[in-house]
């Protein structure tokens, strides 16, 4: 449902005032506290978040990074069938006219589906058009969540083209990728619309707490990429979750595996998971997380593995060689 926009900096304004209230009268939150809030914002029974414009979306999805083609497309069908509603692609995966494919085949009604892409920064200076191929290769009419993947070139510019879109019905809500505080906040120096979503790296080695309470008075929801570290990453230190003891010790007590365990420590510290797979066994795995919730300790046990480095860090302070980098044309139009 949408709301009008009057309602939202209303709402938004509300909620800084109460977080400030809040600030002043109780100190800081207890983790408890913060747990609490987290379940209040994502109903671990339907499986959805309201987002800070009223548009309901799902806390659980498909991501499509890296995936060709062909199994962008089964990937998606068989997610849809085993009750996925949320789909994640970007021009930048080449996948988007497969993702479609995969949507349409499905049969599952349009209004059903929650579907992510995000524009390229090559794109960042016509983002109508960028908006309408986007569309045309996902063979839909609207977007339910456009994201700018990098901000670098335009991206200011870029961000207030998408708040137009809004009111033209082509795109329902919009947010930012890899985007931190530092932009986040010029983000939000020429926004009229603060960010439903922000879109980064994040599992239980990086938390992304200090940047989680950065956003939270606009009402931005985090949404997390990455979010097994890698079932099969050659990184060590990404693969060692899955056969960490305390994550292993926590799975056998609820009867889940690692991946289960991980995830749900997502959704239950406030953050949408996107995993993505081939695999449908896996895919399956991976939204059979909503029978069983772990406890207060349990959550704070995981808390314990954050190290606050990144994997791939978005931060380069080389602002003009990563501008250039992103933002060579690519030919979104040539995939399959």
């Amino acid at each position: 449902m949408r709301i009008k926009q009057n309602q939202l900096i209303m709402a938004v304004s509300m909620a800084i005032i109460l977080s400030l209230v809040v600030g002043c009268a109780g100190g800081a939150p207890t983790q408890e506290g913060a747990q609490e809030a987290n379940r209040q914002s994502f109903n671990l029974e339907s499986g959805t978040v309201i987002l800070n414009n009223g548009i309901e979306m799902p806390i659980i999805g498909l991501g499509t990074f890296a995936l060709t083609s062909e199994q962008a497309e089964e990937s998606v069908y068989h997610a849809l069938m085993y009750g996925y509603r949320l789909i994640d692609t970007a021009n930048a995966y080449m996948n988007e006219r497969a993702v479609g494919r995969g949507i349409k085949r499905s049969g599952v009604p349009r209004e059903e589906i929650f579907v992510t892409s995000k524009l390229w920064p090559s794109d960042y200076d016509n983002v109508d058009k960028a908006i309408d191929d986007t569309l045309a290769r996902l063979g839909l009419d609207y977007i339910d969540l456009l994201l700018l993947h990098q901000p670098y070139g335009n991206y200011m510019g870029a961000y207030q083209a998408m708040e137009k879109a809004i009111s033209k019905g082509k795109v329902r809500s919009i947010g930012l990728s890899n985007t931190y505080q530092d932009k986040f906040d010029n983000i939000m120096r020429v926004a009229t619309i603060p960010p439903a979503v922000l879109q980064v790296e994040r599992n239980p080695y990086i938390q992304q707490t200090e940047l989680q309470e950065h956003i939270k008075p606009y009402g931005t929801v985090m949404e997390d990429w990455f979010p097994l570290g890698g079932r099969s990453n050659s990184s060590n230190r990404q693969a060692s979750l899955f056969n960490d003891e305390i994550i292993l010790a926590i799975a056998q007590a609820h009867g889940k595996t690692a991946a289960q365990i991980i995830l749900r420590w997502h959704l239950q510290s406030g953050g949408i998971a996107i995993p993505g797979s081939s695999n449908p066994a896996h895919i399956l795995e991976n939204i059979t997380i909503f029978d069983f919730e772990l406890t207060i300790e349990e959550m704070q046990r995981i808390s314990t593995f954050d190290t606050d480095e990144l994997i791939f860090d978005h931060r380069s302070p080389n602002e003009e060689a990563n501008t250039n980098a992103y933002s060579r044309p690519m030919d979104f139009n040539s995939q399959e």
